[in-house]
């Protein structure tokens, strides 16, 4: 035999003149011993490789071979760590990215030879060829950022390559909203239909669609004039999800005194529901407000899609319902309502968060600024 050991980790092939190298990972996923081999025509140079190997290894950077695929890893990922961990709406929100747009264009490359390149040629590919918009495909990049830093840490991966992509730069999304006028139009639009009830909510105080139709009557104190924020009802893989809100923010109490408009409305809803339980065996006292005719909750897509059905056989600018959210923030700003406040009403975590996605509408206030300053310095 032409090869023989020199030192540990180390050989020489006498007829071939060339050094082995042996780097040992460990065990795979199976227990099997892993092995690898690199040849080098110059001793220092295979003694500076082993070296380097043993360096990462004492750093914890040096990672087992695998044959595991990024459709595996994501596969995996998804879940054993984000199933048990995070709620359904994002689980389901992940689980669409990953089976519809990542695994086709990733999923067949092994997971430790997935490339920055390749990570960002799939973005620029999710936005030339398949028209998603920047936004979106930033979704993508933050669920793949996160999966692969969890390779990362489980020693799979030596780097997180999502860390050397450009990500593609956020957009302030187009907010659709209503002045005044536009809003007291759409009240006497919808007088009498059972959308009253969802119209006034959002456009008196801000509600989310998800809060809107997991409100319960339990939750409203007539006596204290307030409204409780303690349950939604949301989709999440084409079921419906009930729940606490996803942030302890979003729980909150809103006042309803001095909305006479609003308390007149939810009293003849209850009203309503209550005749409707004494003339019909068949209804259930779901306990929610926004019912259907047997007493059980309205599906939110039901809510949506009439919603946007009314606006269009109106005749209307086109809104949604959260719309009329950014509407609420839109009156409320230009009624000189503070930031912070305008921020607690809609349930955000803090005041930069209203201020970023709001700065449009805000913009008024800040030529208001401007304009109170210079008459103020005006000789």
């Amino acid at each position: 035999m032409s090869r023989k050991r020199i030192e540990k980790n180390l050989a020489y092939d006498d007829e071939k003149r060339l050094y082995y190298a042996y780097f040992d990972y460990g065990k795979d996923e199976s227990g099997a011993r892993v092995r690898r081999t690199q040849t080098f025509e110059e001793r220092d140079r295979a003694k500076e490789a082993l070296y380097r190997f043993e360096v990462e290894h004492l750093q914890y950077r040096r990672t087992t071979p695998t044959q595991m695929t990024v459709k595996d890893w994501l596969t995996y990922w998804l879940d054993e760590v984000i199933q048990p961990n995070r709620e359904r709406t994002t689980y389901y929100c992940y689980q669409s990215i990953i089976k519809n747009h990542l695994i086709p264009e990733l999923g067949s490359v092994r997971l430790q030879q997935l490339t920055p390149k390749q990570i960002q040629s799939y973005y620029t590919k999710m936005m030339r060829s398949k028209s998603l918009s920047p936004n979106t495909v930033h979704k993508h990049h933050i669920l793949l950022h996160t999966a692969l830093q969890t390779a990362f840490r489980q020693n799979l991966l030596t780097e997180n390559p999502v860390d050397r992509v450009e990500a593609p730069h956020l957009q302030a999304p187009k907010q659709l909203y209503y002045n005044p006028q536009q809003l007291r139009k759409l009240f006497q639009l919808v007088e009498g239909s059972w959308l009253e009830v969802v119209v006034k909510l959002a456009g008196y105080l801000g509600l989310r669609r998800s809060e809107i139709c997991g409100l319960k009557w339990k939750h409203i104190d007539f006596s204290e004039n307030v409204i409780q924020i303690r349950f939604v009802r949301t989709t999440a893989g084409g079921q419906v999800v009930e729940k606490e809100p996803k942030t302890p923010h979003s729980v909150r109490t809103l006042s309803i005194a001095g909305l006479d408009d609003l308390v007149q409305t939810l009293l003849k809803q209850k009203r309503s529901q209550q005749m409707l339980a004494l003339s019909s065996g068949g209804f259930k006292d779901s306990g929610y407000v926004i019912t259907r005719e047997d007493g059980l909750p309205r599906h939110p897509n039901q809510v949506t899609q009439a919603f946007h059905i009314m606006v269009q056989e109106c005749g209307l600018p086109p809104i949604t319902i959260h719309g009329l959210r950014h509407t609420f923030a839109s009156v409320a700003n230009f009624a000189k309502i503070p930031l912070l406040d305008i921020g607690k009403a809609l349930g955000h975590k803090d005041v930069s968060i209203t201020g970023r996605i709001y700065t449009h509408l805000f913009d008024q206030t800040h030529q208001e600024v401007v304009s109170a300053v210079a008459a103020q310095i005006k000789v």
